[in-house]
């Protein structure tokens, strides 16, 4: 204690506490907002035809000027939707390639596939409709291993009173 109060009485400096720039951490942490929002945006927009995913941002209690700590948070939970929204696309995109591997597969070779239904929906393609192995003419065609792909409309047809 005596050998502090002697620096301080000698001229030595006092260890500085040092300055924090709030309004450049303001700037820095909303730039990297706005840049998670343009990202959660383009998932949205990526899963637009097929699904959707979830690119809400929470609500903050109405318009007023978040504290950094606000901010920070913020800042984190965009970050963590991002990375859920990029894990379902993934997820999506690895099902619809293996849909679309299966799809080659019939076609290559429509015998090992007998009976196999694949919608389009599964493939990622909007609209009705679903790939089938079905044998070429009926039973005569599945007794001489006559195996083929059709692609039905697979629309359902309007029933009485329903608009066509």
């Amino acid at each position: 204690m005596v050998q502090l109060a002697d620096q301080l009485l000698i001229g030595a400096t006092a260890p500085t506490v040092p300055v924090v720039d709030e309004d450049a951490a303001r700037r820095a942490l909303r730039a990297q907002i706005a840049r998670l929002e343009r990202l959660l945006a383009d998932a949205l927009v990526t899963a637009f035809p097929a699904g959707r995913v979830d690119v809400t941002v929470p609500s903050r209690g109405g318009p007023r000027l978040l504290a950094l700590g606000d901010l920070e948070l913020l800042r984190d939970e965009l970050a963590e939707r991002l990375r859920t929204a990029r894990a379902q696309l993934a997820e999506r995109a690895e099902r619809q390639g293996e849909a679309r591997r299966l799809l080659e597969a019939m076609y290559a070779d429509p015998g090992a596939h007998r009976f196999v239904r694949l919608h389009r929906a599964d493939l990622g393609v909007p609209g009705c409709g679903a790939y089938e192995v079905r044998p070429r003419l009926g039973l005569v065609g599945m007794l001489m291993g006559w195996w083929q792909v059709k692609l039905s409309s697979g629309c359902p047809r309007p029933g009485r009173g329903e608009p066509a």
